[in-house]
Parts: structure tokens; sequence; C-alpha cells
């Protein structure tokens, strides 16, 4: 059994080696998933499992602690391991450190969406949320979409938004922080947000034709980031229906509300990276809800060790 740390995660992956271990998991069979997740007090542990027949299995255990990065000392919002088990005889082949590989997996899921949905002339993305995975989201989206030439970031707090922003000018990249979210909602050709909203943050009727909205926070029945306009309005993709249809209140509020149905989601990963569903004109907006999943740290764990196998 192996023991993967931070360090050795970093070691092998880049968002091109994420985005097709976890392309080429979508090629195979759907995983057999379940959920678990306890709360006490606002933080939450929650128990993922997912067995994808031909590859593998694994379970992920992780705490959701959201006052960690305030806290003396700092400590991530997110933190737990990933066990990964040997497809055919059962035994675990690796231990792997979770808050890098919850990195790795979830931004290079949305950007998997990316390849699929968003414009392939896309130069502007807004990054809803400066939090720790607004960077990894931000890098995830440029590599699969290189044309993007300026990054607007908005958060509640414009302390975070502004240490971000000069983040990515030190390496580089033309950002700025935005304060009217709805006039960069209006100005950007690719959104993603990743907060721990529970009120809609990003209006419907400000989308411009063409739009790519990648929704990433909300992960229980009472979050949602995006409104039932931007819902109506934009073509909607799942990364899994398993983990967002009546577990995540993106989808299960709106449909609660009768404002959609199950059949106004248009497909998920395994469609999109088949071919069966994607982007049809260069004007339709696009909605991307990222549920996440055990599979998809199972897709990205199993590509990591066989990597490590091979040093």
């Amino acid at each position: 059994m192996r023991i993967v740390t931070g360090d050795d995660i970093r070691s092998v992956c880049s968002w091109p080696f994420a985005v097709e271990a976890l392309r080429a998991g979508h090629l195979m069979q759907p995983a057999d998933l379940r959920d678990s997740l306890i709360e006490q007090a606002g933080r939450k542990m929650l128990v993922r499992t997912a067995w994808i027949p031909g590859l593998a299995s694994g379970v992920k255990a992780v705490t959701i602690y959201p006052d960690n990065p305030s806290q003396t000392p700092p400590m991530p919002s997110v933190q737990g391991q990933v066990l990964l088990f040997d497809e055919a005889r059962g035994h675990v082949v690796a231990v792997l450190e979770g808050v890098d590989l919850t990195a790795w997996k979830t931004a290079g899921d949305s950007a998997l969406g990316a390849s699929c949905l968003a414009r392939p002339d896309v130069s502007t993305m807004l990054m809803v949320g400066a939090g720790s995975m607004a960077r990894p989201l931000i890098d995830a989206h440029r590599s699969v979409r290189p044309s993007i030439e300026r990054v607007m970031v908005w958060n509640r707090g414009q302390a975070r938004a502004a240490e971000l922003v000069a983040q990515l000018t030190r390496d580089g990249i033309a950002a700025e922080v935005v304060r009217d979210l709805d006039a960069a909602v209006a100005r950007a050709g690719l959104i993603s947000s990743a907060t721990m909203s529970t009120e809609p943050l990003i209006r419907g009727d400000m989308l411009a034709p063409g739009t790519h909205v990648d929704l990433v926070g909300a992960y229980t029945p009472s979050m949602r980031e995006a409104d039932d306009a931007a819902l109506t309005r934009g073509r909607l993709f799942v990364d899994s229906f398993a983990t967002t249809v009546g577990h995540i209140g993106e989808v299960m509020i709106p449909m609660d509300a009768g404002v959609i149905a199950r059949e106004d989601i248009e497909g998920d990963m395994h469609a999109l990276v088949q071919g069966r569903a994607g982007r049809q004109s260069p004007e339709e907006i696009t909605v991307f809800k990222n549920g996440g999943g055990a599979h998809l740290d199972v897709m990205i764990a199993h590509a990591i060790h066989l990597a490590l196998e091979e040093k």
C-alpha cells in the first residue's frame, strides 16, 4: 500500500493530466455511488464511495469546517483522505491526501465540462468567490481555454479578492477585482462560481449570449449560486445525475418549485465526453453544475497511482 502525500500528487499532476484522467474515466461504465453527510453546528463530515467497473473503487472521507481558514493557526476548510482499492482483488493500493486531490478533481471536473461547453474563443472569465478553490478553478479553466485573456474576481470580502488578483498579476495573468457582480456577469464569457451561498448570486437576466456558467460551490440541499432565470435561459448539464438531482439545492430548489424538471437537464458528463450532448451554437448559454462525487476522486487517484508506479 502506498501513502500518497500532497507533494507526491503535485509531482505527477498537471491540469491536462487531471482533465484527461477524468475524460478517460467517463468513457467507462458509470460508477455505483453512495454518499453520507453528517452535520453538527455548521461543521460537516462527508463520506463518499464509488465503484467504477473495470477501473477501481474508493472511499473519500472529508470534514468541512468553514471557519478553519480564519482560525489560529489557519487550516484548510476541507480536510480528508481517499482510500483507493484494487478493482480485481479488493485490497487497498493507496491512501491519498485529500485536500490536494479534492482541488485537482474538483477544478478538473469543471474544466472538463468547460472543454465540452464553453466557446473556444472565450476571452474573459469571472471568478465568483476567492476561497481555496478559486485559483485551481482559474488555472484549470485556462488550461482548456487558453483564449482567456482576462480574469475578473468578485468576492464578498474585497481583501481576499485583492489578494487573489495580486497573485494572478504576479504570475502574468491580467486580472482585476470587480465590485459590481451583475455588471461583471454581463461582461464575462465564462463564469465559475465557488461560494458557500444559500442565496443566488448569478442573475440569469444579466448573462450575455454565448456565456458558459460553471457552478461549483453548492453541495447541500439549501445551497445555490444561480437564480431560476440562469437555469431556464441556459441549457443545463450536470456532471452526475446521482450526485446532483435530489441532493443539491442548485437543482433541487427550482425542481421543487416546478421551475425545471429532470428532463430539462440535457446530459451528464458521460454524455458530454462521449459526444451525445454539448454546445449547439455560439450564442446559446450553457450551465454546468459540478456536483462532485467519489467517482471523480477514484478516476484521479487511479491515474496518480499509476503515474507514481511508473516513476
